[in-house]
């Protein structure tokens, strides 16, 4: 494929936190997340203001040709007038960060869910909760012993 500077590539290597510098990761670790996804780069890359992309999500990196990982093909001047970068990093890095930030409000939200307990109707969850215990706090005995 030939080279086109009016385009540039996102692979969702460069945001792994799992890989080193030497393995593919191209953003410092606070802007990188564990294990990405190609829809969570692009949702992250709209919501720094990217508009101009297309997903490609069969596409593996020539260095990792066994993980099809995706890539995220970019407008290079719709990319750096958005971010207001004026290089591919200072691009993948403002992703990056913005990436990162999602991902931390999408853990606390779920553990705040989490820590609320299942909702009132929700009969199933609800029996996962239920003890031996009675309310003298002992045992129920069965058979008469």
């Amino acid at each position: 494929m030939p080279h086109d500077a009016s385009k540039m590539n996102l692979w969702t290597g460069y945001f792994d936190s799992r890989l080193s510098r030497a393995g593919g990761r191209r953003v410092p670790k606070e802007a990188s997340v564990s294990n990405p996804t190609l829809e969570t780069v692009a949702w992250a890359a709209r919501a720094v203001g990217i508009t101009k992309m297309k997903r490609e999500s069969e596409a593996s990196h020539p260095s990792r040709p066994h993980q099809q990982e995706g890539r995220l093909v970019l407008s290079a001047q719709d990319a750096l007038s958005a971010t207001n970068a004026d290089s591919k990093e200072g691009v993948m890095q403002s992703i990056g960060i913005c990436l990162r930030s999602q991902m931390k409000e999408a853990k606390e939200h779920d553990s705040q869910v989490r820590a609320r307990g299942p909702s009132k109707g929700d009969r199933r969850r609800r029996a996962q909760r239920k003890s031996f215990k009675q309310k003298s706090g002992q045992r129920r005995k069965r058979f008469g012993r």
